[in-house]
């Protein structure tokens, strides 16, 4: 947590010598193919569902820039055809290299809050923790006239069951595939 706090700090003071014309701002969509790690979790399968929201992209140099994000996610996993819809508003604060004229590597830390949980369309929003912290690892292409291309995966730190006494743990993990365009 520590560590999530001092970077957004540093990320943000070194955006104060940014200049207006060099941040652009957009919308994205896609898919998420999510499940869970950890803890007895042979037999889970993956879930689909979506993800959007919105996203600023902030250049720092020519070939490195930085990548806020507020995103709606829909996660979760199956078991034995029981499914638990998780669904997350996370702010991923991704790091941007650019390897080549629109082709970049991604990589930053992700702080998630719990929207709802669902099984069977029965609440069990109780039984997870509100908070799931995160890094992912990804790609994206952004062509010239802003259209712009990304997967990513998720790779979930924190716990996410709130049952007390509960021997589990488990993580999220979610690979996403998005496109999205820049408008200016």
């Amino acid at each position: 947590m520590k560590k999530l706090l001092l970077l957004t700090v540093l990320a943000v003071s070194g955006l104060a010598n940014v200049q207006a014309q060099e941040i652009q701002f957009g919308a994205k969509a896609g898919l998420n193919f999510a499940s869970i790690t950890g803890d007895h979790t042979g037999g889970i399968e993956v879930v689909t569902a979506f993800n959007f929201g919105v996203l600023a992209e902030i250049s720092l140099t020519e070939k490195f820039s930085f990548q806020p994000e507020l995103m709606y996610s829909g996660q979760g996993y199956d078991f034995e055809d029981d499914t638990v819809a998780l669904g997350y508003f996370n702010m991923p604060l991704m790091g941007k290299y650019y390897l080549i004229k629109g082709l970049s590597v991604e990589a930053g830390p992700q702080i998630g809050f719990l929207l709802s949980a669902k099984n069977d369309k029965t609440d069990v929003k109780d039984a997870f923790n509100t908070v799931d912290f995160g890094v992912n690892f990804g790609l994206g292409y952004k062509l010239d006239n802003g259209l712009n291309f990304g997967a990513r995966y998720n790779l979930g730190l924190s716990d996410i069951n709130n049952v007390d006494g509960s021997l589990y743990k488990n993580k999220n993990g979610v690979f996403q595939v998005t496109i999205g365009y820049f408008f200016f």
